[in-house]
């Protein structure tokens, strides 16, 4: 039970930061496309990762393709390990959402595996 509660705690709020991302990406281009300028980062990718985001929590809480659900993982990791990279390197103060992100999908696909490790 203690599993199951560490598990959807951790997804739950790695997913409602997904989504409030992708949702700045959609409805807050401008501002975004100034802090993708500013990290160096090109703004044509803003709409991409916006919907990757999308489509990696629906993966994650759906469940129903393993694949995908380990692709979405991994793409959250290596998204938020550049995140933290660029925040770092940019000294904006930023990287601390982007290690709490880390150790949230961290704590997810480690529970994930033991709260569903027979599905």
């Amino acid at each position: 039970m203690t599993n199951k509660i560490i598990y959807w705690t951790a997804t739950i709020l790695l997913c409602l930061l997904m989504l409030m991302s992708a949702g700045m990406y959609l409805f807050n281009t401008t501002m975004v496309e100034g802090i993708f300028k500013s990290l160096g980062y090109p703004t044509y990718i803003i709409y991409p990762l916006a919907f990757a985001k999308i489509l990696g929590v629906l993966a994650i809480l759906i469940k129903k393709f393993t694949f995908l659900k380990e692709l979405a993982y991994a793409g959250f990791f290596f998204d938020f390990v550049l995140a933290f990279s660029a925040h770092i390197n940019f000294k904006d103060g930023g990287h601390l959402t982007a290690l709490i992100a880390i150790i949230l999908v961290i704590i997810s696909y480690i529970y994930d595996k033991k709260v569903f490790k027979n599905l």
